[in-house]
């Protein structure tokens, strides 16, 4: 199972917001999409970064309220991680749980191509595992 396949079952579509923008505006963004994450784009549609709600509630924490006044670019996480459609659900896994991330950009000629979550990853792997459970459970029935 690849990425391109968890991208042809939910979507394509990617949240983006410009550097520039207010980190308030990225919060409100969020909260209305019911999102964890949104990915950070410049005008040509380049990965700039990617900020999480984990991001916005640390920097809070940290220094205080005020800080939703600050740009995006103040508090996203700029070395961002990226997969291809090509990567298998095990390497994203990987990726994943070692970055200790939960959203991983798709990126395609630079540019991107989607987003994928932990959530995704598990639901496509728990199908698989499912898939494979049934296939056994036919081999031995039809023995």
């Amino acid at each position: 199972m690849t990425v391109k396949a968890i991208l042809d079952a939910k979507g394509r579509n990617v949240v983006t917001i410009g550097p520039d923008r207010r980190l308030a505006e990225a919060a409100q963004l969020l909260s209305e999409r019911g999102i964890g994450a949104v990915v950070v784009t410049e005008p040509d549609g380049r990965i700039a970064g990617i900020l999480s709600e984990r991001d916005i509630v640390r920097v809070i924490g940290r220094d205080g309220a005020d800080m939703l006044e600050q740009p995006v670019s103040a508090v996203m996480t700029a070395k961002v991680r990226r997969c291809h459609e090509q990567n298998t659900v095990n390497e994203v896994m990987q990726i994943m749980t070692e970055g200790r991330f939960r959203h991983l950009p798709v990126e395609e000629n630079g540019k991107i191509a989607g987003i994928i979550s932990i959530g995704d990853v598990v639901k496509k792997r728990i199908e698989e595992v499912e898939r494979e459970a049934e296939d056994i459970r036919s081999y031995i029935a039809t023995a």
